[in-house]
Parts: structure tokens; sequence; C-alpha cells
């Protein structure tokens, strides 16, 4: 069965949704059995209120920028249906998952809090797993992780989720399609490690055309992000 899962991120007015603070910016990056589908939810939302300062300073979007932009309740429901069922992976998911179910329950008649019908994986806890006693912000993972962000001059929440996946993605293992001893037994679904079992001659497992398509076309999306392809060099 296809795994579907969304990396999400949100931009908003100011840290606490309880002081009134709302969502201005969602970024979705789409992975199906761990493969960009292109399929990604990106809008700017009018929040009804004034930026902070500070909010303003970490993501530069501005109450102008915003004014003639739709209101939360105009784009909900396209949402909601959006990230329906899927897996969310959030890096501090409480923070992003908080101010949707603010916004959520704002709406007349509110919709649901995110739990009851997606599942949600903190990338923050998992690299305090994987990472214990170092800084595990974006960036510091992308450091770690030889991802180049050089273009992430402010926050931005489609660039932070597309930045996110490709972070989570080296986190757990890699990119599925070089997993291919499971994909050829027909476990598409599985994206655990491949054993081999060391009998004298190891099998060599040849890549598709299909598969080398989809690996140049993760390529030029490096180099169009400004990243080195040790491939290509």
């Amino acid at each position: 069965m296809a795994k579907r899962q969304i990396i999400l991120d949100t931009e908003t007015t100011g840290i606490n949704p309880r002081d009134g603070h709302r969502i201005i910016e969602i970024g979705c990056v789409e992975l199906i059995n761990r493969r960009f589908t292109g399929n990604n939810f990106h809008v700017y939302i009018n929040p009804e209120r004034i930026i902070d300062a500070e909010a303003v300073a970490v993501h530069g979007i501005t109450n102008e920028r915003l004014k003639h932009e739709p209101k939360f309740r105009d784009i909900a429901h396209s949402f909601y249906e959006y990230i329906q069922g899927a897996e969310l992976v959030i890096h501090n998911a409480a923070f992003d998952v908080g101010f949707i179910d603010h916004e959520f329950s704002l709406l007349r008649p509110a919709l649901p809090p995110v739990q009851q019908y997606c599942a949600i994986l903190d990338t923050l806890m998992l690299a305090r797993e994987l990472h214990p006693g170092q800084k595990n912000n974006l960036d510091a993972l992308c450091r770690r992780y030889d991802i180049n962000n050089s273009h992430r001059t402010l926050h931005g929440a489609l660039l932070d989720a597309e930045i996110l996946a490709d972070v989570y993605l080296l986190m757990t293992g890699g990119q599925v399609s070089l997993n291919l001893a499971n994909e050829q037994e027909g476990e598409a679904g599985n994206t655990g490690p491949v054993a081999l079992q060391r009998s004298g001659k190891l099998k060599v497992l040849r890549a598709s055309p299909a598969e080398l398509a989809a690996h140049e076309e993760r390529l030029d999306l490096v180099q169009k992000k400004g990243g080195s392809c040790l491939w290509r060099n």
C-alpha cells in the first residue's frame, strides 16, 4: 500500500495562537513511498491582524504583502482535504499543529484537530534521538547532512518544507529509489535497510530505466538549488 507523507511548514504572525496569532503561509511537499510527486500545496493567507515585528524579521512577510491574499476560512477545506489521511512530517510539530488546530477551531462549523485524521512525525524529536546533545534546528541539520541551503536567507514555509524533505530522507536512510532490493521483491512500502547475505559473491542489482530517469530528475533539482552533484563531476 502506498505511503503518503506531507512535509509541512507554516509561517505565522507570532509565537502563540492563544494570544490571537494566526497562520500567514502554509507550504507542503508531498512524498509517496518516499518519492517527490510534485503535488505540493502552497498558499499565503491574510491573517486579519498585525504581524509582530519580530516575526517579520524571521520570515520577511508583511501585512502589505498579504492584504490581497485569501483568509484562512477561504482555503481551509482545500487544505483539510489535501492533508487528510497522510502522515505529516514537521520540524517541531507541536508549534505548527497547534496553529493549524487553532485555525480549524475558529471555523464555523469547526474542523476536527489534525491528529484525528493524520499521523504526525516530528523531525525535531527524531533528530534529538539521532544526535543527542547537538543543535538540531533546520540549519544545523543541513550542515550535518551536507545540504546546501545558502539560498535560505529568510524563513519561508514552502522553501523550508522542501529543505526539510531532503533532511528527512537523509535522516531516515536516503531515497527509497536506491532501495532496489525491496522494490524488486514487491515491497515498495518497506523503507528499511537491505540485508546483504555474503555468500562469496554479491548479487549486482541494476537500476531500471525508470529509476535512472528519476535519479537524473533528482540531480537536476539539486543543481537547480545550487548544490553540487558528485555523480556529474
